[in-house]
């Protein structure tokens, strides 16, 4: 399978359980590609949702995808330092057209000081009622969200000290 090159420009969609389309954020620039991670950087890019909508992100961004981990993260460089937004969702997917995965409606925010919240637990219950999740899924994404929260104390992966600002340095030589 063929990776992302480093440079170029991709799509990244994420889907919910029954196969619905969700998101679609526009023109992220590949800055690691392989089978285990892909790492992406994008500033003020145009995101669509599924009802029609379309919005434009407000700041630069570092996008971290892991193929063993059931989440993601989108590292926000504000004024007031680096804040994250973490999806619970499966492993990443690349198929030529996007970086693909499922979205299962968990979030956790992370401010600078990393302190965190656990985002959008009553949208979870309703989707895993209304699309049935099975209960061997509930566990693996309730033992996401524990990793997660083990990755952000441990400062581990995109929560390391430097890791966003270096990979910042390197999507700039790419603007």
């Amino acid at each position: 399978m063929n990776f992302p090159k480093v440079g170029s420009s991709i799509q990244i969609h994420s889907y919910k359980h029954n196969g619905s389309l969700h998101r679609i954020w526009e023109d992220t620039i590949i800055l690691k590609g392989t089978s285990k991670v892909v790492i992406g950087g994008n500033d003020r890019i145009l995101v669509r949702e599924s009802d029609g909508r379309n919005w434009r992100t407000r700041e630069p961004a570092i996008c971290y995808f892991d193929s063993e981990q059931w989440f993601n993260t989108i590292a926000m460089l504000r004024a007031d330092g680096i804040h994250y937004y973490c999806n619970i969702g499966t492993p990443f997917t690349w198929d030529e057209e996007a970086l693909k995965y499922i979205d299962y409606d968990l979030d956790i925010k992370v401010a600078p000081d990393m302190t965190f919240k656990l985002l959008d637990e009553d949208e979870y219950e309703l989707h895993q009622k209304q699309m049935n999740y099975p209960p061997e899924l509930d566990a693996i994404l309730q033992r996401s969200v524990d990793t997660l929260v083990s990755w952000i104390h441990q400062r581990k992966g995109p929560f390391a000290p430097q890791f966003i600002e270096n990979w910042y340095e390197r999507f700039l030589q790419y603007r």
